[in-house]
């Protein structure tokens, strides 16, 4: 009898287990939530659209949500190579909605357009901005406009500057957040900073370690030293924001960090301007750097001599004081109130 209780009460606990984890399946389904006006209802005009496209023969993800189908097209192209920036974009999008159709894109092998069957040689510089060149026109023949907006974050803000200066007659601006220059430099200047950061602290350990691994170890200690995500020195808050996305569903979540991975070992640079932006000089359309003051991934000081040097029709560094590496999580209000600023400021020049 006893054997028997005991093995009731197993079934009763896999059933309830299986059931729960049904029920998250089913309450996490992928979806982004319709856009309401005043009195709950739906804007006619509005659009919130969570779909796969298919660029260079490859299915990608895209969000696009607006409340205004003519709304100026805001296109931001995610950092990594391979760490999405979709699954963030209900932490701090919702403001520009109101002014921008905003397009979040999952690029080939990253996030929801991670799956198996990418091949690995397809990953180059040159594939991603033809791809990036097929949606944009993809999205401006939906919706009517000659022109967009282009934000490019860290690592999409290499493939956003590339963009630009190939194809000015595209947009209206670019706005490169958290802008890559030059790698190699960047690694010497973090490492310089943990060095200087360890020694001020006492912490002995990130010394061995940064002598041990080198540049492998440098994630870690810029998270630890607040370089990466400013007041935060660990990963949880994005894991939080994940796991909240509306447009990520329960089998979405793990492919952020898959994608991430492969993304990064097999990118390859074969754009002819190489892999850091040191010798490009000038670009036909407007030009904003959005920076962390904290920022040591992709260090200020890189950003403020590439300004420096390069000319644009309108060049400025907009200085977020209390970000590092991500801006627009950190100070989603002043992120959203500027790339406001930086439109009526363009169409005004």
């Amino acid at each position: 009898m006893k054997n028997r209780k005991g093995f009731k009460v197993l079934i009763i606990f896999i059933v309830a287990i299986f059931l729960l984890f049904t029920a998250i399946v089913i309450l996490k389904r992928p979806h982004t939530p319709r856009i309401k006006g005043k009195m709950g209802k739906v804007p006619t005009e509005s659009v919130a659209s969570l779909e796969k496209v298919t660029l260079g023969g490859v299915s990608q993800w895209i969000l696009v949500r607006g409340r205004e189908r003519s709304h100026p097209i805001l296109l931001f192209l995610h950092g990594g190579p391979g760490m999405p920036m979709m699954y963030l974009a209900h932490r701090f999008q919702r403001p520009l909605e109101d002014s921008f159709l905003c397009v979040q894109w999952d690029q080939r092998g990253a996030g929801k357009s991670f799956h198996k069957g990418i091949h690995p040689s397809s990953l180059t510089v040159e594939q991603l901005l033809s791809d990036a060149l097929e949606l944009i026109n993809i999205l401006r023949d939906r919706y009517g406009q000659d022109k967009i907006f282009l934000a490019g974050h860290s690592w999409g803000s290499y493939l956003g500057m590339l963009l630009v200066h190939r194809h000015p007659e595209l947009f209206h601006a670019y706005v490169g957040i958290s802008q890559v220059v030059d790698e190699a430099a960047a690694l010497d200047l973090q490492d310089r900073f943990i060095r200087n950061r360890a020694k001020e602290t006492g912490n002995d350990e990130a010394l061995r370690d940064l002598d041990f691994s080198g540049p492998a170890a440098h994630e870690k200690w810029l998270f630890q030293f607040g370089a990466v995500l400013y007041g935060q020195a660990g990963y949880g808050a994005f894991i939080k924001a994940g796991v909240l996305a509306p447009e990520y569903g329960v089998f979405d979540i793990p492919k952020v960090g898959k994608g991430s991975s492969f993304s990064s070992r097999h990118m390859q640079y074969n754009a002819k301007e190489g892999p850091h932006l040191n010798n490009l000089k000038s670009v036909e359309v407007p030009v904003y750097f959005f920076t962390g003051r904290y920022d040591f991934v992709t260090p200020f000081e890189l950003i403020e001599e590439f300004s420096r040097e390069l000319e644009a029709p309108i060049n400025r560094i907009v200085w977020f004081e209390r970000s590092a590496h991500f801006p627009f999580f950190s100070d989603p209000d002043h992120f959203a109130q500027t790339l406001k600023a930086v439109a009526l400021e363009v169409f005004a020049h």
